[in-house]
């Protein structure tokens, strides 16, 4: 792993806890197995945001966007292995994601369209990662109740 960013390195150390002679554990994952880790991850960065604000301390933030970052790359990874995308097609999608919906900033445009405007038009490109009102909500839910329980 000589001469490879962090980030490089991180998701070779995910590549090979996956591979034939990794963990056991992280080889048997899949994304419905993981979907119930990213929620405690996610919930216990939140915490850790809201235990920032409250006093300042930024330790447990830096862990915790280290976990979610790892279920990220794990995500990324399952899915490479399946045929489906990598981690690069990832970062380029967010990339190019933050651009167009920023395009006063990126293309020297009026500000006249909003954010929101912008995320409109493209679930309607994308309407099926639209998920209901009811699903959002339920997510909500779950995720608010795994936070309550962190702090």
């Amino acid at each position: 792993m000589n001469g490879t960013s962090e980030f490089d390195s991180l998701c070779e150390i995910i590549r090979i806890l996956r591979s034939e002679n990794g963990c056991p554990w992280d080889k048997a994952q899949t994304h419905s197995s993981m979907e119930q880790c990213l929620i405690d991850e996610s919930a216990e960065l939140i915490a850790a945001i809201r235990i920032y604000e409250k006093s300042g301390s930024y330790e447990n933030m830096c862990e915790e966007l280290g976990d979610v970052l790892f279920q990220v790359i794990m995500h990324a990874q399952i899915a490479q292995e399946e045929g489906l995308f990598t981690i690069e097609d990832v970062i380029k999608e967010i990339s190019q994601k933050m651009i167009r919906r920023h395009p006063h900033v990126f293309a020297g445009e009026d500000q006249s369209k909003s954010w929101n405007e912008i995320k409109q038009m493209e679930q309607k490109e994308r309407p099926i990662l639209s998920a209901s009102k009811e699903e959002k909500r339920a997510l909500a839910e779950e995720i608010s109740q795994a936070v309550a329980d962190q702090i």
